[in-house]
């Protein structure tokens, strides 16, 4: 009997032990499974972008990462915002990431670039403060900084701090400062306002400058209207380089004019080489290395681009006349003497606000046909200037 007993407590006792045995498993189990899902998470989905490079957005479940990388090859300096909707809860951030509740409502924007983004998502309507007023030419904008609805924000060495903590913006968009004189991200940051830095005049490509709408949608919510805004642009563009890029016949081309006696000459990765480039286009300077510009003097100029069929982009000059009344050497060009000079000031306002730095940023499909219609007009006959005009 007592022999019964033992076995049959031995029997419990195993019976007991494998349900603890698999109980653990099972523990084990949803551990590993809970362990995977928050990797996952963690780990996110990097939104693939077409052309830009200098910005990414990872999606969380909850929540969205964007990086700028707004440093050079040299400094690397990057900046990060954690998007998270208004009413959840906050997840686990990374260090050194603003954190947005999304979407933004009232902003303010320090350049007119971000301008052009806004008309396009629809979202003017969220400026309430502005810098650089004078070089703005939508007229809503415009309308609006008269009225007293959107109030003139002081940039550079005077930037207002003041005024834009009484503003309160959700948001203030700024771009990389070219001159660290003039950091106002930096100053912006030590009075704890809220600032996203962008780097869109960094990229190589008009199609990645354009493609930043998808940054600023981001903070709107509104990503579903920059992919079709941006969609449509490149599509355009696309298709416009289908019309050049086998014609042999490529004018050459020189940029710019003089300022205080020194001709700053764009690279040859910079944006308007590009599009020079994209439009059929031999630019004279396409084999520099580079994205910013090389000071010369007018006899260097002269001794490359005497002969050069285009002369796109003379400063601000809207006339032949006005043009060569500032430097009688001008007249010396070939481009001078055929007429053949071309400035983007077909839209410029009497101040200095100029249309192709506000839609031409989202729209370098437009600039591109202009650019063809100038270097190969049989190409597309029928097209109309939209940012350029023939200096006469």
């Amino acid at each position: 009997m007592k022999k019964d007993n033992a076995d049959l407590f031995s029997s419990s006792y195993n019976c007991a032990g494998r349900r603890w045995h698999y109980l653990l498993l099972a523990v084990f189990a949803l551990t590993a499974l809970k362990s995977a899902l928050a990797e996952s998470v963690e780990t996110g989905t990097t939104q693939q972008l077409r052309y830009a490079k200098k910005f990414s957005i990872t999606h969380f479940q909850d929540h969205r990462v964007i990086t700028v990388q707004s440093g050079n090859s040299i400094t690397n300096q990057s900046h990060k915002y954690a998007l998270v909707p208004k009413g959840k809860t906050l997840p686990e951030l990374p260090e050194n990431c603003l954190i947005v509740r999304t979407p933004v409502e009232q902003i303010v924007v320090l350049e007119t670039i971000y301008i052009g983004f806004l008309e396009k998502l629809q979202r003017l309507d969220s400026i309430i403060g502005a810098g650089t007023t004078d070089y703005i030419s939508n007229q809503t904008i415009l309308q609006s900084i008269e009225r007293g609805f959107i109030q003139k924000v002081k940039t550079a060495q005077t930037l207002d701090i003041e005024r834009l903590l009484l503003l309160g913006p959700e948001l203030i968009f700024t771009s990389v400062p070219s001159d660290p004189t003039f950091n106002i991200p930096a100053q912006l940051n030590r009075a704890n306002l809220p600032v996203a830095i962008t780097a869109e005049y960094r990229e190589h490509h008009p199609l990645a400058r354009a493609e930043w709408i998808k940054f600023i949608a981001a903070f709107f919510d509104a990503s579903d209207e920059a992919d079709e805004v941006f969609d449509a642009v490149a599509s355009h563009y696309e298709t416009l380089l289908k019309k050049v890029h086998t014609l042999e016949n490529q004018p050459t081309v020189f940029c710019g004019a003089p300022y205080s006696g020194v001709w700053h000459i764009v690279k040859g990765e910079s944006y308007m080489a590009q599009l020079i480039k994209d439009a059929g286009g031999y630019y004279l300077w396409c084999d520099v290395t580079g994205t910013e510009t090389i000071p010369l003097d007018i006899e260097r100029v002269f001794a490359k681009a005497a002969n050069a069929g285009i002369w796109l982009n003379p400063s601000f000059h809207k006339s032949r006349q006005a043009l060569l009344a500032a430097d009688s050497r001008f007249s010396k060009f070939k481009a001078a003497q055929t007429g053949h000079i071309y400035n983007h000031t077909r839209q410029q306002t009497t101040l200095a606000g100029n249309p192709f730095w506000e839609t031409g940023i989202i729209q370098p499909d437009q600039i591109l046909a202009d650019l063809i219609k100038i270097l190969h007009p049989n190409q597309i006959p029928d097209r109309e200037f939209v940012y350029y005009e023939q200096l006469k």
